[in-house]
């Protein structure tokens, strides 16, 4: 555990996961895109931020807090598309073999669970 020097809490991860980017276009179709790697864009206050500002946008996800609770509709809605067309979403495979629809679901599975676990948990995301 970290210790939050202005805070009287620990902080910690409660869960973590990692998935290659090469599922980025999976993601978007099934809708969950922003939900896995760019959760601070589905606030209502990033749509009033000028288009195309990288700084204004680094600093607004660094001050944004997004929690577990905010994404579940959105992960469960997706996950529900990609279940019922697999052969759709397969399509989307990386022609490498690193990104995969059948390893996808499962990390949405778990990720999902792990909000439903800890809805008040803060996401962070590194990319």
């Amino acid at each position: 555990m970290l210790k939050d020097p202005t805070a009287t809490y620990e902080v910690g991860y409660l869960y973590d996961a990692n998935i290659t980017h090469n599922l980025t276009e999976m993601a978007g179709e099934a809708s969950i895109y922003k939900a896995l790697w760019r959760p601070y864009q589905l606030k209502k206050e990033f749509k009033k931020l000028p288009k195309n500002n990288y700084t204004l946008e680094l600093t607004f996800e660094r001050e944004c807090v997004t929690l577990a609770k905010d994404i579940i509709p959105i992960l469960k809605k997706g996950l529900k598309d990609l279940k019922a067309r697999p052969e759709y979403f397969e399509t989307f495979n990386s022609p490498n073999g690193w990104g995969m629809y059948e390893h996808f679901v499962p990390f949405v599975e778990k990720y999902l669970e792990a909000c439903k676990k800890y809805p008040e948990s803060i996401i962070i995301i590194s990319r």
